[in-house]
């Protein structure tokens, strides 16, 4: 269990945790400004909704398509290297982006190769990542750790889209070329983390068995597979995130700034709960609390979608990023908090393919949606959706919904 009494603040104390965190910044900074900018990019060229879901599309794609060689890559090999090698090639295909955004001809399908070069270092980033943050700190911090890791994220989200939008009137390839800036200096702190794991003295072999353990571990243990596959289906249905450019143009009559400032809304939801979370953990009914929650981003979805109010949408998007703080939270703690260290890497890597299905595949849904039935019912019906999944997962993993304790007692 994670220690109560523990100051909330004395993870950083830890020198490779502030490492760590500040390279996660870094990244959650240009990952928000580079959507911003890619969105809007394509939007401009295309005016379409679809073009805007097939970004999604094909930032999932790599993540779906690897998850297991990176699970496998994160659990055989020393996890700071693959991160930073995997930044370092995010940098470069922002540099890619930087260099069409210049001398561009107009057409769409350099942005898609170049997403999915991105797509790509983020499936081997996120799971190395993941299975790296419980080896920096001890157990009586982890809670802590996970909650202020995500505090750092979402304050990055907050200030990045912002960013991106202000940075864009001066033109997409200034926000290209921060964002690529970021992502080295992300590499070179992850690569400065002084944590050395053991050496490897046997590789385990490149098998079937070996590839697929996080998705048995998964299949096997009912609380971890009920959370993960809660958010995937809450947010693949529910998310509004791929049509904001559409909100912003043409329901809210906003620019590149107004998109910027509906995209921090949920970031700006998620960090006040992130940081309520690092000083007063969830003790007891986490199951039941993580169930709820996507109720509440259910319903706030709705009122997003019905919204014509530029400050009540961002009101609603603001509680979207709370609920779903929560559930990322809770399910975080249960995926890295129980898994043995020898697996993290390859049931994180299955994490990650669950969270880009409910992210970048739900835009890609979102966006086809819109396009055959308008931006506005596409949300509305998306958010009644949650809702129904949200009462259905109590009934399907009764084990979720009964889950008291974040972590095992002892």
């Amino acid at each position: 269990m994670t220690d109560s009494s523990a100051p909330r603040w004395a993870v950083f104390g830890n020198g490779d945790f502030r490492l760590y965190g500040t390279a996660r910044f870094l990244t959650g900074l240009a990952f928000q400004m580079q959507a911003v900018a890619v969105g809007w990019f394509v939007y401009d060229l295309t005016r379409s909704a679809l073009a805007l879901g097939l970004v999604g599309l094909a930032s999932f794609l790599p993540a779906m398509l690897a998850a297991l060689i990176t699970g496998h890559v994160a659990d055989t090999y020393d996890r700071r290297v693959v991160a930073a090698l995997a930044y370092a090639t995010l940098a470069a295909a922002d540099l890619g982006l930087l260099a069409f955004a210049h001398y561009g001809t107009g057409a769409i399908w350099p942005i898609y190769a170049l997403v999915v070069v991105i797509g790509t270092g983020r499936a081997f980033a996120n799971p190395a990542l993941q299975a790296l943050l419980p080896t920096l700190v001890p157990r009586t911090l982890f809670g802590s750790a996970i909650a202020w890791n995500a505090s750092l994220w979402q304050s990055a989200s907050i200030l990045g889209p912002a960013l991106g939008g202000f940075l864009y009137a001066l033109g997409p390839a200034v926000v290209f070329g921060t964002a690529a800036l970021s992502f080295a200096l992300a590499s070179a702190l992850i690569a400065a983390i002084r944590f050395r794991p053991a050496p490897v003295t046997e590789r385990p072999p490149v098998t079937w068995a070996t590839l697929s353990a996080g998705l048995t571990y998964i299949r096997d243990h009912p609380v971890v597979l009920g959370a993960i596959s809660l958010d995937l289906v809450a947010v693949l249905l529910g998310g509004a995130t791929a049509l904001l450019p559409i909100f912003a143009a043409e329901v809210l009559h906003v620019g590149p700034l107004g998109l910027g400032a509906l995209r921090s809304m949920p970031a700006a939801g998620a960090v006040l709960m992130a940081v309520l979370l690092a000083y007063r953990p969830l003790q007891r009914h986490a199951g039941l609390r993580m169930l709820q929650a996507v109720g509440v981003f259910g319903l706030a979805t709705v009122g997003f979608g019905f919204s014509t109010s530029l400050s009540l949408s961002m009101a609603c998007l603001f509680v979207t990023g709370a609920a779903d703080m929560i559930s990322v939270y809770v399910r975080q703690t249960f995926v890295q908090g129980e898994t043995p260290d020898a697996m993290r890497g390859r049931v994180s890597a299955v994490n990650t393919v669950f969270i880009g299905a409910s992210n970048e595949l739900g835009e890609f849904e979102s966006g086809t949606l819109a396009a055959l039935i308008g931006a506005v019912p596409a949300v509305v019906l998306g958010g009644l959706a949650t809702l129904l999944v949200a009462a259905a997962w109590g009934r399907i993993f009764p084990a979720l919904k009964a889950r008291d304790r974040l972590l095992p007692v002892g």
